[in-house]
């Protein structure tokens, strides 16, 4: 029995490649190919697939966005292979959160790519190792930090420190916590002489660091 597969990628000579890739193995069936992430849902929702191959940089809904809608769907069985020429830590991480089954690089053999999609049509997940382990070291560090960071500072701190981290002004975090600008003032100087550094530059960078943020 064939394995049933939709391809997604952007790029209309790597779209052509992988159905070549797949079209030359005989048990595989390929349904669609789609250059946007929404046509790849559309295909999904369409025709069922066992497989959908999926690259993580798609125009008009990115790769983790279909994942995340396909994992949401529980009318949809199909199982998501992500292809990907590199992922930050954090996007592996919530393509795990999302139920990914695969995992390759691009710079992968195309033989690794078909073993995967075999893999996974069979239920069991495939991933690469090096990136997946990579991201679970960077949760290790951050619930560290997190433990050391709750030592120091109290749970109104370590929000206020989130929130610069990701570029917010004072009048902005005052605005979302209801407090005064005051207020944010008096708590970036504690949170300072507590961590031991020198304004919102060096703040930034320790969360950062630590991924806090």
């Amino acid at each position: 029995m064939s394995v049933r597969i939709v391809l997604a990628d952007d790029h209309r000579i790597i779209l052509e490649g992988l159905e070549q890739l797949f079209r030359r193995e005989r048990d595989f069936q390929v349904l669609a190919t789609c250059t946007n992430g929404e046509e790849a849902l559309a295909a999904v929702q369409l025709h069922r697939p066992d497989v959908l191959v999926l690259d993580v940089q798609m125009p008009r809904l990115g790769g983790l966005s279909v994942l995340k809608k396909i994992h949401e769907d529980e009318t949809l069985q199909t199982r998501v292979v992500l292809l990907t020429a590199s992922l930050e830590e954090d996007q592996v991480l919530e393509a795990l959160q999302h139920g990914v089954w695969g995992l390759v690089l691009k710079e992968s053999a195309a033989t690794s790519l078909v073993q995967c999609v075999r893999t996974v049509a069979r239920g069991e997940r495939l991933l690469d190792p090096t990136t997946v382990g990579r991201a679970l070291d960077k949760i290790m560090r951050r619930q560290q930090a997190m433990r050391e960071v709750a030592q120091v500072l109290s749970p109104r701190e370590t929000e206020i420190v989130r929130m610069v981290a990701v570029g917010l002004r004072n009048k902005e975090i005052a605005s979302r916590l209801f407090i005064g600008e005051g207020t944010v003032k008096s708590h970036l100087h504690s949170i300072y002489e507590k961590l031991s550094v020198h304004g919102r530059v060096e703040l930034t960078l320790y969360a950062q660091e630590r991924g806090i943020v």
